[in-house]
């Protein structure tokens, strides 16, 4: 058991970061024995589902250092990490960072053509893949040498690492990448600072919980989330399982973590929207669910269709007269964030007594400044009216890695543009209406808003599993179709495109031609699950 004490020693320490999170557990008492982490993959020969302890770690993360160094890898080097599994990636994260070289984590579900498009792009010295990956790359010329297979990285000798670098809090610390659902993705650096803002202004200075927590996190491991909710049960103490599957066929995540909610008894889970999507589309009342009390979710905010299905189980605690009480029903934390974000700026809690849905993401942190700005003047819009969301937060990232020009080009006023379209009522609460490039002008002062229009179809049809707007342009005509996935046991053969019409309503419902049933494989998605929406257009303009 920790001192209590402990949390705001670390809260305290001006020099803790998101790089050196092991080097100041062990300056601060942490027990070589106490456990950390627990993977569901093998390696370094550590057998998966076997909990690790900080020696442990320590000794992996130096035997990583040391191989690296050995190749040449110094202070400020980039290294791409294009690798499957969570602690492949997580153990070249702090063995890097060991290094204080830049490790620039690839979700491994980036499809090889891109990988080889996106590395030359960050000028790296070298590149490590696994055994899944290598084959992509073999031939290509990537602009840096690949120094060698995941599995080797873990042989060398912890007892030749070199000292542990300092970091400041301005070094960066890693390089993620957005979701590339428009273009080819963006490679975003984060400080040492940045990666762990929210960490320090929230986590750190909240109460801990009154029971024990074990915490399952299904968010990627190469995105920033991954690596904060690492340092985050790092610095906590929480029991973290960290899983290592993400995307695939529709559901086949979801049964992973299911099936990894169960074993570990888990009190909490973390992922992204497309994890609660799959989630709901299980009879959940057939599984052992009764230890969760919270969802956390980051990336974009989930519908909620889904999310009233995640707090119907469980339970949660809350304070009475008599004591702390246990009720029924767990609780969904929802929000909004992106790589360039850093964390969710904001937050909301869900129960199965909520009534504020609609896509409301909640209040903002304490730590985030935001404005709704119209970008054509740069002034704030009024209450009730859409505006493009921009952030002062600690933890933005630094920018775009090689590119100034965009780095450039989302800034205004001070503001990181993030761009999303978002609106706030008279109470102070936000809702997130669509990604600005997604959304379509209809003229006469009316807007199409696909996200918005996705979450009344599935709020208002509930044989409907899932769902994406595709619009087409042709002049000054818009046109929609709406694509369906169903509940397992909803007719097919039904034609469900009045209702849909119906559900969405007004101008934007009078665009949907048609709602078309289709298979999971038919929806294009991104590396992290985000559907995209881009090249859905341009596949169903081609089609035409």
């Amino acid at each position: 058991m920790r001192p209590a004490k402990l949390q705001a020693m670390l809260a305290a320490d001006p020099d803790l970061g998101a790089g050196n999170v092991l080097l100041k557990l062990r300056e601060h008492g942490v027990t070589s024995d106490e456990v950390l982490v627990t993977f569901d993959a093998e390696v370094d020969g550590h057998a998966a589902w076997t909990p690790w302890t900080l020696e442990q770690l320590e000794t992996s993360v130096a035997a990583r250092a040391a191989w690296l160094y050995e190749r040449g890898v110094r202070r400020r080097d980039p290294v791409a990490v294009y690798v499957t599994s969570a602690p492949d990636v997580l153990l070249n994260y702090l063995a890097l960072n060991w290094l204080g070289a830049i490790p620039c984590l690839m979700n491994g579900n980036m499809p090889g053509d891109i990988a080889v498009e996106f590395i030359p792009r960050l000028r790296a010295v070298g590149v490590i893949a696994d055994a899944d990956h290598l084959p992509y790359l073999v031939g290509h010329d990537l602009g840096a040498p690949l120094l060698g297979d995941a599995v080797q990285v873990g042989t060398g000798d912890p007892a030749q690492a070199p000292p542990p670098y300092r970091h400041h809090g301005d070094d960066p610390v890693a390089v993620t990448h957005s979701s590339g659902t428009t273009r080819m993705p963006a490679p975003v650096v984060h400080s040492h600072r940045s990666l762990f803002a929210a960490i320090r202004h929230i986590r750190l200075t909240e109460p801990r919980p009154h029971e024990p927590v074990r915490h399952v996190s299904a968010l990627p491991a190469s995105h920033a989330s991954g690596i904060i909710i690492l340092n985050q049960c790092f610095c906590i103490g929480y029991d973290l399982l960290f899983l290592s599957a993400q995307g695939g066929p529709f559901g086949q995540n979801g049964a992973s973590v299911l099936a990894a909610i169960e074993r570990w008894k888990a009190t909490g889970v973390s992922g992204f929207a497309v994890t609660w999507a799959e989630l709901a589309a299980f009879d959940l009342s057939q599984h052992d669910l009764s230890s969760v009390r919270t969802w956390f979710n980051t990336g974009d905010c989930a519908h909620e269709a889904h999310v009233r299905k995640l707090v119907a189980v469980g339970h949660h605690s809350v304070v009475t007269r008599s004591g702390v009480t246990k009720v029924p029903g767990s609780v969904f934390t929802d929000g909004i964030g992106s790589s360039e974000m850093g964390h969710s700026a904001f937050y909301v809690n869900h129960t199965i007594d909520s009534h504020r849905y609609d896509r409301c993401v909640g209040k903002p942190y304490r730590f985030a400044e935001v404005a709704l700005l119209d970008v054509a003047t740069g002034e704030e819009v009024p209450v009730g009216q859409v505006g493009q969301l921009g952030l002062r937060s600690p933890t933005l990232a630094l920018g775009y890695w090689n590119d100034s020009v965009t780095t450039y080009a989302t800034r205004l006023g001070g503001y990181y543009l993030t761009g999303d379209l978002m609106y706030r009522d008279a109470a102070g609460y936000y809702y997130h209406v669509d990604r600005a490039v997604d959304a379509v002008y209809l003229g006469g002062g009316e807007w199409l808003y696909t996200a918005l229009a996705e979450e009344r179809v599935l709020a208002r049809c509930p044989d409907i599993r899932d769902c994406t707007v595709v619009t087409v342009r042709e002049g000054d005509r818009v046109t929609s179709e709406v694509l369906l996935t169903l509940a397992a046991d909803a007719d097919p053969d039904l034609d469900r495109t009045a209702a849909v019409q119906e559900a969405i309503g007004g101008a934007a419902g009078a665009t949907v031609q048609r709602a078309i049933v289709v298979g999971s494989d038919d929806i294009l998605v991104g590396p992290t699950g985000k559907v995209r929406k881009f090249l859905m257009r341009q596949r169903h303009l081609a089609a035409r």
